[in-house]
């Protein structure tokens, strides 16, 4: 491929929590992948990312928490930007939309579509929380998914199925902030008229033209990403609103913006721009060269996000300006876990900054079986057996093997001199042959965005160097004079090939290709050297080698799979932590209660009681006091006028002097906190509960 320009982004994870081995399999290690390559390649490239820190999301977990949405994305941006150091994820840049230059880049991005009319403002009826007083934000709304039936869809995705919705098609929604059915109330918003662009978008979607100019190969685009866009569109584009009532984000830059930001969906994506021009900044680099103009612009990204990259963002880009649009969206279906999905409330997760303490020379390891399992076109699933069985017989039986019996061999025969390659048979031109078309295997994959394939082919070199050393048995020949430039030639090719393997291996296992390096003492970082028979003169020095890859033991499985159970258990147990249920009853008992609503007219603490509040409860057909052990949750004040439930036949009883006509009745939850059981309507004292 002639050397091209590549902008290269990576979705922004966002900063409400760690990264987990899904995050990573589905959009940061093949962006890695794809990156390396490119540079050894020589094209001109910029890896860009960054965390984001607006939404929603984060002010959930602040709310969850109980501390400001800055704490959290602190936190969290410092927990991930480590974790893709320590995993030597090789960013140009990992910026943050919380900057004052994000927070420029996108309000300037905003005023100017404003200024095109790419709006329309409108006035909707949208969710609104009572209790809290507040409008809804997507994520602050959850129901069922009317896809997949899911209980637990939000307003802007289900995340079970990945179907992207809008907050009115979720059935029975309800606030993520009080639990209570939100109503309909009148807010005016900002909206993207996606309509407007829909025959556009069907052209360069299915046969990647725009205005009949060939923008790039549909057929590298992958199934699942053309037919959830075309999905979309075949289905009608309706406008979606491009800010939100939220007090924490971008605000939101023209008149009448007061009290909103912009959407996430709005922001994040400049957060791609805005990185692009801090790093320009640091670099003396001009930032539109890597946004406009001849370049190849490629988001690495999760199924999840795919209309948000590949319809939304390319609208927005096209009706800014003169910006690029995407090249390709090489979106991951889902990994999961041990035959269940990831799940970050459940703990269902093997994070990655875990992952790293515990196994801090491992990197590679895990790095080689995610991209074995990678979910390029469905699901995927990571088991800790797996992994054991991928490490021990692949990267150590095959790789690690062939590596050691060549420099260890070479070493023993040669002083870890590299010999004269004499005479090739016909078995060693034909392995010389395999070794220079695999790399040319591997570009085409990579180019076509198949790095799962890739991986499997650089190993197809290791593989094809071990089986040549066990065939030719160099430890055998050796043995008998009349063999010694056999023994030469075939010792010189093994080392041939590993040092094309120090090569092919770089984008894929890079601390493994710096350790063969180091071994061999060479070093070459172009992909034009790859399957070259002569890297490596005669008499070139070698190093005696070290093992390269460890086997998992047992124990370590067991270990894992263990932390994990305990994690499920201890879900269990908290799930199941109430009271069992109590013995059965007849109907004809249960028709012997007097339950009715009764209204507390008065409230006082009981003399030398910490737990008791006397009350005057209006039962509709009389007004009775009743002693309740309330006092710890509620004080005299905070329960006159409450509407109430009463059981009214019970026998009366004095409690610390003072007698007690019925039972006020409450819930309670599992850390023994007490509410009242009132009606969700507006009911009159006496109602009967039946």
């Amino acid at each position: 491929m002639s050397k091209q320009k590549f902008t290269v982004t990576a979705a922004l994870p966002y900063a409400n929590g760690p990264l987990h081995l899904g995050h990573v399999a589905g959009v940061y290690l093949p962006s890695d992948i794809f990156v390396r390559f490119l540079r050894m390649n020589h094209h001109d490239v910029a890896f860009i990312c960054g965390s984001d820190e607006n939404g929603a999301a984060i002010t959930l977990r602040a709310k969850k928490e109980g501390v400001s949405p800055q704490t959290i994305v602190d936190r969290y941006n410092a927990v991930i930007s480590q974790a893709f150091k320590d995993f030597d994820i090789s960013f140009d840049i990992f910026h943050r939309t919380s900057t004052p230059l994000h927070h420029e880049t996108a309000q300037e991005f905003f005023k100017v579509l404003d200024s095109k009319d790419q709006f329309t403002k409108e006035t909707s009826e949208q969710y609104y929380d009572e209790q809290f007083n507040q409008f809804l934000a997507d994520r602050y709304i959850t129901g069922t998914c009317p896809n997949c039936n899911s209980e637990n869809a939000y307003g802007d995705q289900c995340e079970k199925c990945g179907s992207a919705l809008s907050p009115n098609d979720l059935i029975n929604p309800k606030s993520t902030l009080s639990g209570n059915a939100p109503i309909m109330k009148e807010t005016s918003h900002w909206y993207l008229p996606m309509e407007r662009h829909e025959e556009w978008l069907k052209e360069w979607i299915k046969e990647g033209k725009l205005d009949s100019i060939q923008q790039h190969d549909p057929k590298k685009w992958r199934n699942q990403v053309i037919g959830q866009c075309m999905s979309w569109i075949d289905n009608g584009l309706r406008p979606r609103a491009m800010t939100r009532d939220l007090d924490w984000g971008v605000k939101v830059p023209v008149e009448g913006g007061d009290g909103k930001v912009l959407y996430v969906w709005l922001d994040a994506p400049i957060g791609y721009i805005s990185a692009t021009k801090q790093w320009a900044i640091d670099n003396n680099k001009n930032w539109e060269d890597y946004w406009k103009g001849d370049r190849k612009l490629v988001h690495f990204i999760g199924k999840d996000n795919i209309v948000f990259h590949a319809i939304i963002f390319p609208i927005l880009l096209k009706a800014h300006g003169d910006f690029i649009l995407p090249d390709n969206v090489p979106a991951y279906e889902f990994l999961n876990l041990e035959g269940d999905k990831f799940s970050t409330s459940r703990n269902w997760a093997v994070w990655l900054h875990e992952y790293i303490a515990d196994y801090p020379d491992k990197m590679d390891e895990l790095k080689y079986v995610l991209t074995a399992i990678a979910p390029e076109s469905k699901d995927s699933d990571f088991t800790w057996k797996e992994y054991q069985t991928r490490v021990n017989s692949e990267l150590a039986d095959i790789l690690g093997n062939f590596v050691n019996r060549a420099l260890v061999l070479t070493n023993k025969y040669y002083d870890g001199k590299v010999p004269t390659q004499g005479a090739l048979q016909e078995v060693d031109q034909n392995v010389l042959t395999e070794m220079e078309a695999i790399p040319a295997r591997i570009s085409k994959l990579v180019y076509d965005y198949k790095l799962r394939e890739a991986q499997a082919e650089a190993m197809n070199l290791a593989r094809l160097g071990n089986k040549y050393l066990a065939d030719m048995e160099p430890w055998k020949l050796v043995k008998d004079e009349a063999n010694t430039e056999r023994v030469a030639t075939i010792m010189n090719i093994a080392l041939q090939i590993t040092a094309n393997l120090s090569i092919v291996l770089q984008p894929f296992l890079p601390a493994t290709a710096v350790k063969l390096g180091t071994f061999l003492n060479f070093e070459d970082n172009n992909w034009e050297a790859a399957g070259k028979s002569n890297l490596l003169p005669e008499g070139h020095q070698t190093e005696k080698p070290s093992i390269l890859f460890q086997k998992i033991e047992d124990e370590t499985v067991q270990k894992e799979v263990d932390k994990l159970n305990a994690a499920k258990e201890a879900l269990m147990l908290k799930e199941t932590s109430f009271a069992p249920q109590k013995e059965e009853t007849s109907f004809e008992d249960f028709s012997k209660m007097d339950i009715r609503l009764g209204t507390i007219l008065e409230a006082e603490k009981v003399a030398k009681a910490d737990k008791l509040l006397k009350l005057l409860v209006d039962t509709g057909i009389d007004k009775r006091t009743i002693v309740s052990g309330i006092a710890k949750h509620y004080s005299p004040e905070e329960v006159v006028g409450k509407t109430v439930t009463v059981l009214m036949n019970l026998a009366p009883r004095k409690i610390r002097g003072v007698e007690s006509q019925g039972m006020i009745l409450m819930a309670e939850d599992v850390a023994g906190n007490l509410s009242f059981v009132s009606p969700e309507k507006d009911f009159a004292a006496g109602g009967e509960v039946r």
